[in-house]
């Protein structure tokens, strides 16, 4: 195997570790010596390996005293950032701060889409809309999850800003892995199938101002849902 590949695997060993928390916040690495032994790999591939990880602002080297996991504030990997959002363990304020990008996004591309989407694109929101309460009452949650972020999809392309869409895709992802935890939970789907409504019904309207609010309010619900069945239930 190429030291690239072996160097990657490293890495990626190590960054799970500590989205897992079995490496914690501010806690030391194991020696240069102990990774290599556990990988089966040279020093120099183990260097390297803490070069990427330092790269990404996911660990610092102090000089004489060896290398400590920083806290996720200090990250400057977005798809590492993202696997800790995605994985939702050691730092639940992560998952809450997903919310707030979302809506930043989201309620944008509502108001944009309000003005530019065409029939198909409502009709294709209303299918979704039907397939997900049609999910719920079956207690389908893997197919409420598909329609939940295939209607989010349609009023993202339909706000017409490809830009947007591209920022947005690496979010879409980690939505789509936590989405599994959170729909399985029956009151957050009665919730959305209701927000989703609310959003679709000023979308025809036409008119961006409510439907940014509608967006701003599923936005509400969503991370009111997150604490009280998600986060709650974590702490204790």
């Amino acid at each position: 195997m190429a030291r690239k590949s072996l160097v990657s695997v490293v890495a990626d060993d190590l960054l799970d570790q500590i989205i897992r928390g079995s490496l914690a916040i501010d806690a030391g690495l194991p020696s240069e010596a102990e990774i290599g032994d556990t990988h089966e790999v040279s020093r120099m591939t183990v260097r390297e390996a803490m070069k990427t990880l330092q790269a990404m602002g996911v660990v610092r080297v102090v000089s004489g005293t060896g290398s400590f996991v920083n806290p996720v504030a200090r990250w400057t990997s977005l798809d590492a950032v993202l696997r800790v959002a995605a994985m939702g363990t050691s730092d639940l304020d992560v998952a809450v701060q997903l919310v707030e990008v979302r809506r930043m996004f989201e309620t944008g591309a509502a108001a944009l889409a309000a003005s530019r989407c065409t029939e198909q694109d409502l009709q294709s929101l209303a299918t979704q809309l039907d397939l997900m309460s049609d999910a719920h009452l079956r207690g389908d949650v893997d197919s409420f999850v598909r329609a939940d972020l295939a209607f989010h999809d349609v009023i993202l392309h339909a706000s017409g800003n490809v830009i947007l869409g591209v920022l947005f895709e690496p979010l879409t992802r980690v939505m789509a892995e936590r989405r599994a935890e959170t729909s399985s939970v029956i009151e957050i789907q009665t919730h959305a199938i209701v927000q989703h409504q609310g959003v679709l019904d000023a979308l025809r309207a036409g008119d961006p101002e409510s439907s940014r609010k509608a967006m701003d309010s599923h936005m509400d619900q969503t991370l009111a849902d997150l604490r009280h069945y998600v986060l709650h239930s974590r702490a204790n």
